[in-house]
């Protein structure tokens, strides 16, 4: 909980750079669980370069945290219940964890052979 705060504290703070370097790191996550979970790589054959385009796309794409899920299209239900029945304080986290499914999503299919 008091690395949740501290990432509150630095949002308050700093938006922009965080909202940045989270999509960038949700990017990468995304790319993560794609290439080791989904397509079961392995270290030894884990693209890094893929991951580290993946977290610059992320980087350079960002608009707004609710921005990651609403620039797709996609699954709107998850944001009518985010902004109907989640707490103001918890939609931010709500739209992450939405947002690394969907980035694994982007990545595996990106890069299907």
């Amino acid at each position: 909980m008091a690395l949740w705060r501290a990432y509150q504290r630095a949002l308050a703070a700093h938006p922009w750079k965080v909202q940045v370097l989270t999509a960038g790191s949700l990017m990468g996550l995304g790319d993560i669980i794609s290439q080791q979970l989904v397509e079961k790589r392995g270290l030894r054959e884990h693209q890094t370069g893929r991951t580290l385009t993946m977290v610059s796309l992320g980087c350079g794409f960002v608009d707004y945290p609710d921005a990651l899920i609403t620039n797709y299209y996609l699954w709107p239900a998850v944001q009518l219940a985010n902004f109907y029945l989640v707490p103001l304080h918890y939609r931010l986290a709500v739209v992450q964890c939405v947002a690394v499914i969907w980035n694994s999503y982007l990545s595996w299919k990106a890069h299907q052979l």
